[in-house]
């Protein structure tokens, strides 16, 4: 299979990865996004932004939002590890208690690996980092309440078992959403099955 094939049949499985999690997860609303250009031969990107209730979602009840980038080189690339690599991003609103806590970094990190391990047939070269973002106002604006954000950026190979594209895309897919949904509130859920939590009642200021 050459190249333009393998990425074109990765980028399949990307969609359909995709479409599994719109159906797991109602609250995440997914679109298509620029892929950047200078990382990679080929690439595709997806975002997501995650809602307090599924549909119709409004604008007000944003959670959270995302985004999954699939680089495909086929020389591959120092620190890959293979011709394939995955970066995302996951933003979240952070109760200020929670965002408090010294171990938030090593726990929200723990959201992506342990998704990780149980989506994926397997995966190496991971790397990334965990930022709290605290947002205050001053002058005109210092009735404006404290914002608290959990921002988790990583990336990733899978590993692979023969010269196509990966076996599990959708497995990877499937674990970049069970960490966002995490970082949201939200438990992780089995693909098919939809969310019976009740809606937030928080929203962005």
């Amino acid at each position: 299979m050459d190249a333009v094939a393998t990425f074109r049949s990765a980028v399949n499985d990307l969609q359909a990865g995709r479409e599994q999690q719109r159906e797991a997860r109602p609250e995440i609303a997914f679109d298509d996004q620029p892929p950047p250009r200078k990382l990679a031969p080929y690439a595709a990107a997806i975002g997501a932004t995650v809602h307090e209730s599924g549909p119709p979602h409004d604008a007000d009840g944003e959670i959270g939002w995302g985004s999954f980038v699939l680089l495909y080189d086929p020389a591959g690339q120092d620190g890959w590890g293979g011709p394939f690599r995955m970066i995302a991003y996951v933003r979240a609103e952070l109760d200020p208690e929670i965002a408090a806590d010294p171990l938030i970094g090593q726990v929200g990190w723990s959201w992506l690996t342990e998704a990780l391990d149980a989506r994926t047939v397997g995966y190496r070269q991971v790397s990334g980092t965990v930022t709290r973002v605290v947002t205050e106002g001053f002058g005109a604006k210092e009735d404006r309440p404290v914002d608290t954000e959990f921002e988790l950026r990583a990336s990733w190979s899978p590993a692979m078992a023969g010269t196509g594209a990966p076996p599990d895309l959708d497995g990877h897919i499937a674990a970049w959403c069970d960490a966002l949904c995490a970082a949201c509130g939200l438990p992780p859920l089995p693909p098919g099955v939809s969310a019976l939590r009740p809606p937030r009642s928080r929203r962005r200021p």
